[in-house]
């Protein structure tokens, strides 16, 4: 039952047309949003265990994401950002565990709140990942991916090596290429994980899906 993923269906059978015009048009005009109080009063909780650059799990649902890439880089924080009060829950509990890494933290957040105030504080990331691994499909829906999104300068701005993980091809090929609008180089490749970083990757990958990853270093 894990391993029978179903392929991701879209009416977008190549990069969105316009793509080049959203990210150019997003790239110089300002994002006028005001963030929410619940998103300025969950950021506040947390920044100043942010001042040194830090590791971010963008939209880590349950959090396992989030406890792996503390395992692995334990001399930093690792901030695991999700809207889902529910599914951060089940990485609270995890982070309760004796044996649970004590360099990560969850933040129950919406993530175009916490890269606006982030960004907006100055903090700096050494790392981002993005690891939801195939969002808004239709293409009316392009802007709600967040290469397409208003926030990317605002990802952009926090800097750091970004790393984005999918089962859908097109999504990296249309994340790569609006980095690269953005003056950013970025490696788009084929990902054979030993060790998933998240259910998703573990689940796609039993179920034969080809795995893609894109990893850039935001100047």
């Amino acid at each position: 039952m894990f391993a029978n993923s179903s392929r991701v269906v879209s009416n977008q059978p190549a990069p969105h047309p316009r793509l080049r015009e959203i990210v150019r048009r997003h790239l110089h005009m300002p994002f006028r949003r005001e963030p929410s109080a619940a998103g300025r009063a969950a950021f506040a909780a947390v920044a100043e265990n942010l001042r040194a650059p830090f590791i971010l799990d963008a939209g880590c649902g349950t959090g396992d994401s989030t406890l792996a890439l503390a395992r692995r880089f334990p001399q930093q924080i690792v901030v695991g950002v999700d809207k889902s009060a529910v599914r951060l829950a089940t990485g609270q509990r995890a982070l309760a565990r004796a044996d649970a890494p004590r360099n990560a933290q969850l933040l129950h957040c919406e993530l175009v709140d916490f890269w606006q105030l982030a960004a907006a504080a100055g903090l700096r990331c050494s790392m981002q990942y993005l690891l939801y691994p195939n969002p808004w499909p239709k293409a009316e829906h392009v802007m709600r991916r967040w290469h397409a999104h208003p926030a990317l300068p605002c990802m952009l701005a926090l800097g750091g090596t970004i790393e984005l993980r999918t089962n859908w091809a097109l999504y990296a090929e249309e994340f790569a290429f609006a980095l690269q609008v953005a003056g950013i180089t970025a490696t788009l490749e084929a990902l054979v994980p030993d060790t998933p970083l998240t259910p998703f990757e573990r689940k796609y990958r039993d179920s034969a899906h080809a795995l893609w990853r894109v990893v850039a270093a935001v100047p």
